[in-house]
C-alpha cells in the first residue's frame, strides 16, 4: 500500500524512490509491527483478561506452573494482527509469494484460534480434536504444496539445496516437492507449538530463525547475490525480507509482554501460525536442511515428544522425566529462566551455523 503510494510520489519527488528498496522496508516493517502491538497489546491483553480467556494448567507438570493459571492467552492474534496489517502496508502486494505466505500464516492461525477458543470459552480440554487439526493443516500445506510446485518457474525451485555444497542440489520433482513442502510446513507448525510451553521460549527463536530467513529470501530473490553465493535464484522472493521483518518486529513486541512472569500466552493461535509461516518461508527460498539447523530447538523439542510417547507405547517406560524436552529440565531442577535463556543461546549459535551455510561453500 504504502510502496504503491511511494512510487506515485516518486514520479515527482525522486526522493521517495528510496522506498523501492527492500532492505529500508523490511526495516521499517520491523518498527511497524513493534509499533502497532505495543500500541493495541495492552488493550487486547485487558480484554482477554476482561472475558477471562486463561490458560489451564496440567496438574502432572512443575509445580511452579501452577501459578500460571488463568493468565490470559490468545495472544498470538497480538501478532497475527501486527504481521498483516504490516505487511500490506510496506510489502509489495503484487508479489504471489506475500500473499502464499499470508494466507498459510492465517490459515494456519485461524486453526489455532478454534482450538484455543474451544479449549478456554468452552471449558474443553481437548479443544479442536487432533484429526481435526492435522486434517485442516495438511488440506492448507497441500494446497500451497500443489500451488508452489506447479507454477515454480526454474528447475532450482524444485530442488533441495544441500549446505555447504556449493554443487550439490536434489532433483525432487513436483511430486517430490509437494511431499517435502507438506512436512516441513506441518512439521514446523506443530514444532513450535510444542516448544511454546514457558515464558518467551517460543518467541525469541521465532524471531531469530525469522530474521536470518529475511536474510537469506533476500539473497535467493537478487539474481547477482544468489549467483555469487552459489544459492538458487528465486525471483521475487527477495520481498519476503518485508515479511520476515514484521514478523521479526511484532514477535519482539510481543515477548515484552510474554517474558517472565508473562501477561499473556501465544495458545495455538501464535504457535500453529508462526511456525507455518517459518516453514512455507524455508521452502520458498530452499533452504530446508538450513532450517532444521537454525530451528534446532524446535526440531528437539519435537523429537522429545515423539520418543517419549514411542518408548512409553512400545516399551512402557518413559525416556525423559517430560516431554517436551523443556520440561524435563525443569524437573531435574533448573529454574524456567535457565531453560529459557539457554535455549536462547543456543539459538544463536545455530542460527549463526545455519546463516554460514551462505558463505561456506
Amino acid at each position: 500500500m504504502l510502496l504503491e503510494l511511494s512510487q506515485w510520489l516518486a514520479q515527482d519527488v525522486r526522493a521517495f524512490n528510496v522506498f523501492s528498496y527492500i532492505t529500508l522496508r523490511a526495516m521499517l516493517a520491523a518498527l511497524t509491527a513493534l509499533a502497532i502491538s505495543f500500541l493495541i497489546g495492552p488493550v487486547m491483553i485487558r480484554k482477554l483478561t476482561h472475558y477471562k480467556i486463561g490458560q489451564s494448567v496440567r496438574d502432572d507438570g512443575p509445580q511452579t506452573h501452577l501459578a500460571k493459571a488463568g493468565t490470559p492467552t490468545m495472544g498470538g492474534a497480538l501478532i497475527l494482527v501486527a504481521i498483516v496489517l504490516t505487511t500490506l502496508l510496506w510489502a509489495d502486494l503484487s508479489n504471489r509469494y506475500i500473499w502464499v505466505v499470508l494466507l498459510t500464516t492465517l490459515g494456519f492461525g485461524i486453526i489455532g484460534w478454534i482450538d484455543d477458543y474451544r479449549k478456554v470459552v468452552y471449558r474443553n480440554p481437548k479443544g479442536l480434536s487432533a484429526k481435526s487439526k492435522f486434517f485442516w493443516q495438511s488440506v492448507i500445506a497441500l494446497v500451497v504444496a500443489f500451488y508452489l510446485g506447479l507454477t515454480a518457474e526454474l528447475p532450482s525451485q524444485t530442488e533441495m539445496i544441500v549446505p555447504f555444497f556449493k554443487e550439490i542440489a536434489i532433483p525432487l520433482g513436483v511430486t517430490g516437492f509437494v511431499i517435502l513442502t507438506y512436512l516441513v510446513i506441518v512439521g514446523t507448525s506443530n514444532a513450535v507449538n510444542l516448544t511454546d510451553g514457558l515464558d518467551g521460549l517460543a518467541i525469541m527463536p521465532t524471531v531469530m530463525v525469522g530474521g536470518a530467513l529475511a536474510i537469506f529470501a533476500y539473497a535467493a530473490g537478487h539474481v547477482v547475490f544468489a549467483n555469487y553465493l552459489g544459492i538458487p535464484y528465486i525471483p521475487q522472493a527477495g520481498e519476503l525480507s518485508v515479511f520476515c521483518g514484521a514478523l521479526a518486529g511484532a514477535g519482539l513486541a510481543f515477548l515484552w509482554f510474554n517474558t517472565y512472569p508473562a501477561e499473556v500466552f501465544m495458545g495455538d493461535v501464535g504457535a500453529l501460525s508462526l511456525g507455518a509461516a517459518l516453514g512455507v518461508i524455508t521452502v520458498i527460498v530452499r533452504q530446508e536442511i538450513v532450517l532444521v539447523i537454525m530451528g534446532g530447538v524446535f526440531v528437539v523439542e519435537a523429537l522429545s515428544v515423539m520418543l517419549q510417547v514411542a518408548s512409553y507405547k512400545l516399551m512402557g517406560r518413559r525416556v525423559f522425566r517430560m516431554a517436551p524436552l523443556h520440561h524435563h529440565f525443569e524437573l531435574k531442577g533448573w529454574k524456567e529462566n535457565q531453560v529459557v535463556v539457554r535455549f536462547w543461546i543456543i539459538t544463536i549459535i545455530l542460527v549463526l551455523i545455519g546463516l554460514s551455510t551462505l558463505k561456506l561453500r
